[in-house]
């Protein structure tokens, strides 16, 4: 238990991004957020008991010193036998959480006595009269065993006992967290054959992913380094620790970016470790970034750490690259250089692993943005029937809230197209809001479904967007069709939490997305306040304006601890923070400080 105990606190660290974030916000599969929130709490009473519990194993088995007062052993006992137990007056004045052991006298011998332990000491008592014959207290070295025996069974402190007892709750539930993870580990992560232990690999092979699509482009690497001759670890960028790397030429890191330019999820703390090293490894290195480039923040992570690692003059093996979009081309272009150095043929055929589908059926539509040129559709489509297997463990349409994604696969094309959802499990539908783009495979195959038709799609996680737990205030920012997850968010806010929504439209006659249930929404408490803003109506307005003109309420809510959620269009969102940079720089706030402490969140595109 220790072993585990203490090897789940270098894993929880790892997993936080190091020591000093040990209680910052977790972000992923709820699975792994529970385990690790669970361990963070449990692991101090699982260490407190089993290093208690080893020293009383020890104690048991005379494998410590006796510490133990030198009683000298009584010569004026009565001879006598028979006298009842029940009746001794030091046996009755002891109470069974006080008593540690009571030795019997040897049958028939009338000059042996019963030895008396307890929590204050030891003592002998006459078997035929009951009397105390020596006493002598506990030794400094016998309280120290006293205190370890306490605090292991919570005995005498019924808060500490408390604790110790929740604290062993926690073992089952990280145990089917544990299987969990370990079950959707297997789900995004292909199977690395011939993976090499990290003291015997030539070729150091680091993945940094997110959401498991870029370990499908480090099994293809490993794999063809493996065919080469080449002999390769792979293993996440949390696993960084270059003092493993005894026979390492070479380290490639494969890094995809999260979010604004954040580490993903299985690089967390890799540039803090990367900082704490007095010199950079040996082993060259080359970075390989996986982004999307229509974003402001393409490949920024990587971009850091090859930016960290030149700081470090960690010498290089090839210069920094980058894969847009998962493009098997920039993959096996970037290959052909890798070889060229490595002086060996390396042909990356990538192939992208489809994602298990299922069937959604539209049960109805609503249609907006006619008068503005902007076709625009709620879609809603029934909710796919669940295994028993799905709901174990969360597979499927079997557990998603608002905010999550879904990829619809359109005909004639295997690229998915990713919308965010407006509704959770609990709605009992799947709903999306789409407009229709000139030219548009996937939006103008949705925009002409009607009621019955059904189109292919899996679900995606997003954790990294989605409401916390606390009661704090919810700042919901959003224009066109990035109102959807923000409605999903009002409609799932039974807990009445405090909710303002600035949305801005073309015009509300035709593109005022959930007009009708704003009204309801407010009635019920779920939505607080709603502020919009029309591009072109009489005095055209941004949501940006609206902020601006909402300021000292924008102001007063941040200040205190309101979070920030932005959706939509990328130049809305750098309006947004434009915007509210002016609105706080009074309060000494800025939007970079509130995206660092995990209030300000975006989803953009």
């Amino acid at each position: 238990m220790l072993v585990l105990s203490l090897s789940g606190v270098a894993l929880v660290a790892r997993r936080a991004g190091g020591w000093r974030h040990w209680f910052a916000p977790l972000r992923g599969p709820l699975a792994g957020r529970l385990h690790v929130e669970i361990a963070r709490l449990a692991v101090f009473g699982l260490v407190l008991s089993s290093t208690t519990a080893l020293w009383m194993t020890a104690s048991t088995f005379d494998l410590l010193p006796d510490g133990g007062a030198a009683l000298a052993f009584p010569v004026e006992v009565s001879g006598e036998t028979g006298f009842a137990l029940d009746q001794m007056p030091a046996l009755r004045q002891t109470s069974v959480a006080e008593l540690r052991e009571l030795s019997f006298p040897y049958p028939g011998d009338t000059t042996d006595v019963f030895t008396l332990k307890t929590d204050r000491g030891t003592g002998y008592l006459d078997q035929g009269t009951g009397v105390l014959l020596r006493w002598a207290d506990l030794t400094g070295w016998e309280r120290v065993s006293e205190t370890l025996y306490m605090l292991h069974t919570g005995q005498g402190a019924a808060t500490l006992g408390m604790v110790l007892g929740l604290t062993a709750l926690g073992v089952p539930a990280m145990g089917g967290t544990g299987v969990l993870i370990w079950l959707a580990g297997r789900r995004t992560r292909p199977r690395i054959r011939g993976n090499q232990p990290a003291g015997r690999a030539e070729t150091i092979l680091l993945v940094g992913s997110e959401g498991g699509s870029t370990w499908v482009f480090a099994a293809t690497l490993h794999a063809a380094l493996t065919e080469a001759g080449q002999s390769v670890h792979t293993a996440p960028m949390t696993a960084f620790a270059p003092e493993r790397y005894a026979r390492a030429e070479r380290i490639i890191l494969l890094a995809a970016t999260y979010g604004d330019g954040g580490a993903p999820s299985s690089a967390k703390g890799f540039l803090d470790r990367l900082a704490a090293l007095d010199r950079a490894p040996e082993a060259a290195l080359a970075v390989l970034g996986f982004g999307d480039r229509s974003f402001p923040a393409y490949c920024a992570f990587a971009k850091a750490v090859a930016t960290a690692a030149e700081a470090k003059a960690w010498p290089e093996l090839l210069p920094l690259d980058t894969v847009d979009r998962q493009s098997p081309q920039d993959f096996a272009r970037w290959g052909r250089a890798l070889g060229e150095v490595l002086k060996i043929e390396l042909e990356l055929v990538h192939r992208q692993v489809p994602p298990a589908t299922q069937t959604l059926t539209l049960i109805s539509r609503r249609d907006y943005g006619a008068k503005v040129q902007a076709p625009t559709a709620i879609l809603r489509f029934a909710l796919p029937k669940a295994t028993l297997w799905q709901r174990l463990t969360g597979t499927g349409f079997a557990r998603f809230e608002a905010g999550d994604l879904i990829g619809v696969l359109p005909e004639g094309s295997p690229v998915p197209r990713l919308y965010s959802l407006a509704s959770a499990r609990c709605d009992g539908f799947v709903e999306i809001v789409v407009r229709r783009h000139p030219g548009g495979l996937c939006s103008g195959q949705l925009t002409a479904l009607e009621p019955g038709d059904a189109v292919t799609a899996f679900l995606r996680r997003n954790p990294g967007f989605q409401p916390d737990r606390s009661r704090a205030p919810l700042v919901l920012i959003g224009a066109g069709t990035g109102i959807g997850p923000l409605a999903g968010f009002v409609r799932g806010n039974a807990r009445r939490r405090p909710i303002h929504l600035f949305f801005g439209m073309r015009h509300p006659e035709s593109d005022f997305f959930y007009g009708k249930e704003m009204p309801g929404w407010q009635a019920e408490g779920r939505l607080t306040r709603l502020v919009t803003a029309v591009s072109r109506g009489a005095r055209p307005q941004y949501v940006q304006d609206a902020l601006r003109g909402d300021a000292a309420q924008v102001a007063r809510l941040i200040r205190d601890g309101a979070r920030v959620m932005v959706c939509g269009g990328r130049d809305m969102a750098a309006g947004v923070a434009d915007a509210l940079a002016e609105i706080l720089a009074p309060s000494g706030l800025t939007p970079a400080a509130l995206k660092a402490e995990g209030r300000y969140v975006e989803d953009i595109y």
